[in-house]
């Protein structure tokens, strides 16, 4: 190939090498996978909200309240395909939260004491003062059940926020927003499965238990098989559906059982490599393009010893994150986010006790939760500050904390359900408070906060 044209080539394909010699760590994947569903997550809220305020509004509703059978025998689930999203999708991304989790508690941030207590105090600062001021606002009215939505933050928007401000803030403070929206979520679960569980039906719940329990035997008997953990995790699901309790909290459930531990150690996989690679040279090479059949036998076998020494949590972690995030979480937004909104009525609305508690909760309780709660934890000694952050940034990040949307908007359809009027203040309350909390904190952190010069 003449030298000139060989350049060229360089130029094209040289994105492409870049990436393939790029090792991404696990948190990096993750804040990947996070800022990637924060860019489609706006983009089909966008798109519902278009459609619901169209002339296909009509036939965009009708079209999620369309419902699908699946009936084996006479056993089966009946369901619209708005509840199918909400209880069945919504399920898988529950599932990727308890992966997150029990990573977080096992290898991550989580597991330093010293560095989690921060996060963890600002996440639980920022739970209960939200849901203590809407309760001001809402105790005694028909709203008063909605409390529990403005505690959640959108991990997803959150991060992207971040993301986009690049060099202007810290990989520690990075880590420190994804820690607290860890606890932030975990704390969301905890609120689902304890508070909004209409009635019980116990002979479900304890075929769910069980079914968990079978999970947890397949984890102590070291099965690595992902398909065995798929049968019975989906059978928990449908027992817990029937159950009562919000069956997405079947896939946190499940998430817990799943093996963290890989079935090799990375020391005899150091070995095994070497070997093998060893064995992979003494082999001639047929052309100048192809291998030997020694050879790809060879890297078939080291690749399924790769595959072996990711655990099943890191495994089904890595694989789940994209159609989490290009399937289940743009189908929940096209399916909850699109309002019809009579602009003229717009800040009437707004005005309600429950629209009104949602946005001083998720904008005046988080700042309050987050930047108040670090603050005092940093004057009393008990924690300290991200490295290269200062308290200026941790209140542009608690703005960021005041973005609910996804987790508040889930939580909105659990606490009104059937009352379609508190819904629909609800929800004009999320996307006016996480539209105000995420560009005053970007802003902030933009134009305001300037990064420590440590």
């Amino acid at each position: 190939m003449p030298e000139q044209n060989k350049g060229f080539f360089m130029k094209i394909y040289a994105p492409w090498e870049r990436a393939f010699n790029r090792v991404a760590t696990p948190f990096e994947e993750f804040i990947h996978a996070q800022t990637t569903t924060g860019l489609i997550l706006m983009l089909m809220t966008i798109v519902a909200l278009i459609l619901a305020n169209s002339p296909f509004a009509e036939a965009y509703l009708h079209l999620f309240h369309t419902k699908i059978d699946v009936f084996v025998g006479e056993y089966g689930v009946s369901k619209t395909i708005h509840h199918w999203i909400n209880d069945g999708l919504m399920a898988i991304f529950f599932f990727i939260i308890g992966l997150e989790i029990k990573r977080e508690i096992l290898v991550g941030e989580l597991s330093n004491i010293k560095v989690a207590t921060l996060p963890i105090l600002a996440a639980i600062g920022g739970m209960a003062l939200p849901a203590l001021i809407y309760m001001g606002i809402n105790s005694g009215g028909e709203g008063a059940n909605g409390w529990g939505i403005p505690m959640a933050t959108d991990i997803a928007f959150a991060i992207s926020a971040l993301v986009l401000l690049g060099n202007r803030v810290s990989n520690s403070l990075v880590t420190f927003l994804v820690a607290l929206a860890i606890v932030d979520d975990l704390g969301a679960v905890v609120v689902i499965a304890l508070f909004y569980t209409e009635q019980i039906n116990f002979l479900p719940l304890i075929f769910s238990f069980a079914s968990f329990f079978i999970l947890v035997a397949f984890n102590r008997f070291v099965i690595h098989v992902i398909l065995p953990y798929f049968i019975v995790g989906s059978i928990m699901w449908l027992f817990m559906l029937e159950s009562g309790v919000h069956a997405t909290i079947a896939g946190v459930i499940a998430a817990m059982a799943i093996p963290s531990k890989p079935k090799y150690s990375p020391v005899d996989f150091t070995e095994y490599a070497k070997e093998k690679l060893n064995d992979y040279d003494k082999y001639p090479v047929a052309t100048d393009h192809m291998m030997h059949e020694k050879q790809k036998a060879i890297l078939q076998n080291v690749k399924d010893k790769i595959d072996a020494l990711n655990s099943p949590a890191s495994r089904l972690e890595h694989s789940l994150h994209l159609p989490v995030s290009l399937i289940v979480i743009p189908l929940f937004a096209l399916a909850n986010a699109g309002i019809s909104i009579d602009f003229s009525s717009a800040y009437e609305t707004a005005m309600q006790s429950v629209s009104l508690g949602i946005i001083a909760g998720l904008v005046l309780g988080k700042v309050l939760g987050i930047a108040g709660v670090s603050w005092l934890a940093i004057k009393i000694g008990i924690a300290k500050l991200p490295e290269n952050s200062t308290i200026n940034q941790i209140f542009g990040v608690a703005f960021l904390g005041g973005i609910g949307f996804t987790m508040s908007i889930f939580i909105a359809d659990l606490a009104f359900a059937g009352n379609e009027a508190l819904i629909f203040q609800a929800k004009i309350g999320i996307l006016a408070a996480s539209l105000f909390a995420g560009l005053f904190g970007f802003m902030w952190l933009r134009y305001v906060a300037k990064p420590s010069n440590k």
